[in-house]
């Protein structure tokens, strides 16, 4: 954006940066004001939680608890967490085991490359499992088995860091990029984007299948269609694409989500970071573009494709931001971006069926000062015929959420013609409002959130779960007694709650599961009757398991230093005398982030993703004290081999005894 630093230690530092966002012009209420007069006076029941504490106490919470629901407790966890801290590998509970299924360049495809950091190249990325694995989704084989033991999985690569992926270029400015080169480059586009890989449980143990039949890289070059209302609006059109509705590739793929006819979402973030360029201020795209902070100047692309620079194809930003769709089941089928779902930094797509039969998806934009979407499918889901879901994602209506202070939730419809979205205001159609999703919700009075990142419905309880990771630009002004959130450095969790269970409906209910943070600290401003064990930061991404249990991962990027432990998995409390308390379950590597939590249908393994190993924060780890690089990173996990570089990688835990996960 136009307020971001010239030079980043990490590339994950850079995307942090983007999440600021200046160019939200909104004047809503900002959500630390909401809760404030929400919560406002109940220091005094707080203080009447002793016996409450200390039951919260025996199951070492690492959050405060701020609210308690009246329904029964779920059947608690049962795992003794794990030590806090920071080292060169990773952990998990006691009787527990943590096996690495899948790395960076593992062969994907038949015939593909064995993996040569010495000698990477373009054609055998294309072949092999891509860099900074995240959203794991989990498709059972055959179709509509409910198989926990034999499935396709269909993991994200987010995004690359090419000072631990490329022999000596070290962390590049983004000044011109003096040593990427356009093989580089063109091994980035092929790192990017998903791989889809048959894996088995063998013997209690995961492996990839020999079957690679169905297994498939999606990289920032697959030939992919634009569906929906922006389809072939000019808006979309370029020099290669004259018809709008062809897109080469998908980029930054965060998190996701599988549809109930067996399809997965790649939701696209922070694609503004792959263009360069600069567009003059009376370029009709140019307050488009500023919303987006576009562009980012983070990749070479730009120095190499015509595509990626802005000045030269200036509508192909506009072809990024959406949610793709993809059929694991038909490798060669050609993935659909559904504009009908919006245009912003998507964290995630969660579905649920809703009890009228629609589909309902939820949506975070990962920005600070951004907002919270649901999309409802006009149509009904069939799940008799496949065939006739495959389309569904076209037609519905998008809503973004309004956060009301006495606990309300109102959804407002995204709709051309309505309210302020009229040509008066620059829209002439519904495309245009899904192109400028963003500027569309500022003019309707959003609340602006600290990051909503992954949000997941519950299909056992019918609430749903906000990972609001963090805002840090919250200022000391915004904080008050019972959100004292200025800044914000650990973020919060919000639980909504739709009025008998319709995710339809246009009000909901909302309360504040967990604000995270260190009580402990004076300087996380928390009031001393609020106590915890232990340290819980930055909520990212989530899982619900089959009894309905809420399980959370981190992303603190550079900031772990303040909490003193890697990112990890952290079993959450949402029912019963310890609610809003956790434990950590599952700790990554210095350097690495928590993505991805998936579990099977049985509940007995839970897949995670560990990407950026050796990259956040090294230089503040004491025994490393310097950034990474491929040569000298803080720690060559998973393989531990002096000729390896750290992996970014997705590993499967299981119960030693073959039980269920978290008991």
């Amino acid at each position: 954006m136009n307020d971001q630093p010239t030079e980043f230690a990490t590339r994950a530092d850079a995307f942090a940066a983007s999440e600021d966002s200046p160019a939200n012009p909104t004047d809503a209420q900002t959500f630390g004001n909401v809760v404030h007069t929400r919560y406002l006076g109940r220091r005094s029941v707080l203080k009447g939680m002793t016996a409450v504490a200390a039951i919260t106490a025996i199951a070492t919470p690492m959050a405060t608890l701020v609210s308690r629901a009246a329904h029964a407790a779920a059947k608690p966890f049962a795992f003794d967490e794990i030590a806090h801290g920071v080292d060169d590998t990773h952990h998990v509970a006691p009787g527990y085991s943590a096996d690495v299924l899948i790395r960076w360049g593992d062969p994907v495809l038949a015939g593909a490359a064995p993996f040569d950091p010495e000698n990477q190249s373009a054609a055998a990325q294309d072949g092999q499992f891509g860099y900074n694995n995240d959203y794991v989704g989990y498709a059972s084989l055959p179709f509509g088995a409910d198989n926990p033991d034999r499935a396709l999985l269909c993991v994200n690569h987010e995004y690359t860091n090419e000072e631990v992926m490329f022999p000596g270029i070290g962390r590049q400015d983004k000044d011109g990029f003096p040593q990427m080169t356009r093989g580089l480059v063109d091994i980035e586009i092929a790192a990017h984007g998903g791989s889809v890989v048959q894996v088995e449980k063998v013997a209690g143990k995961w492996r990839l299948a020999s079957d690679r039949s169905l297994n498939r890289r999606i990289t920032a070059d697959t030939p992919m269609r634009l569906s929906g209302p922006a389809a072939g609006h000019d808006r979309l059109k370029t020099n290669a694409d004259q018809t709008g509705t062809r897109v080469r590739g998908t980029i930054n793929n965060c998190a996701g989500g599988m549809t109930p006819w067996g399809t997965y979402l790649m939701a696209e973030e922070n694609f503004n970071g792959y263009f360069w360029g600069e567009l003059s201020d009376d370029h009709p795209e140019a307050r488009n573009y500023k919303r987006y902070g576009l562009p980012g100047n983070w990749y070479a692309w730009g120095k190499y494709y015509d595509r990626f620079d802005v000045t030269k194809e200036p509508n192909e930003g506009n072809r990024f931001g959406w949610v793709v769709e993809v059929d694991p089941y038909n490798p060669t089928s050609i993935p659909v971006k559904r504009t009908a779902m919006g245009r912003f930094k998507h964290e995630g797509a969660e579905t649920i069926i809703n009890k009228d039969g629609r589909l309902v998806v939820y949506q975070g934009d990962d920005q600070r000062f951004d907002y919270l979407y649901k999309f409802v499918t006009s149509g009904r889901y069939d799940p008799n015929n496949r065939a006739a879901n495959r389309d569904l994602l076209d037609s519905g209506t998008l809503f973004v959420a309004r956060f009301d202070a006495d606990g309300g939730l109102a959804w407002l419809p995204l709709v051309f013609g309505a309210g302020p979205l009229t040509p008066a205001n620059g829209f002439h159609s519904q495309a245009d409002v899904l192109i400028e999703t963003r500027r569309a919700a500022d003019l309707l009075e959003a609340t602006p959130m600290d990051r909503p990142e992954d949000v997941n419905p519950n299909p056992v309880t019918g609430k749903v779960y906000v990972m609001l990771t963090n805002n840090s630009k919250r200022k000391a002004g915004d904080a008050d007694a019972s959100n004292p959130r200025g800044p914000n450095t650990f973020g919060h969790i919000v639980e909504l709650s739709p009025p008998d269970g319709d995710h339809g409906a246009l009000t909901y209910k909302w309360d504040i599961l967990v604000l995270a943070g260190d009580p402990s600290d004076p300087a996380s401003k928390w009031g001393p009757e609020t106590s915890s064990n232990g340290w819980f930061g930055s909520p990212d991404n989530c899982a619900i398991d089959g009894q309905g249990r809420l399980w959370v991962s981190t992303d603190q990027g550079s900031n772990w230093p303040k909490t003193g432990t890697a990112d990890g998995i952290w079993a959450m409390e949402t029912e019963g005398p310890a609610r809003g308390s956790g434990r950590m379950f599952f700790r990554v590597p210095v350097g690495a982030e928590m993505c991805g939590p998936q579990f099977t249908p049985d509940d007995r393994t839970l897949f995670v993703a560990v990407q950026h190993v050796a990259v956040d924060g090294a230089k503040a780890w004491p025994p490393f004290g310097k950034n990474s690089t491929f040569e000298n990173p803080a720690t060559r996990w998973p393989d531990f081999d002096p000729k390896l570089p750290p992996r970014p990688s997705v590993v499967a835990i299981t119960k030693d005894d073959g039980g269920t996960i978290g008991g």
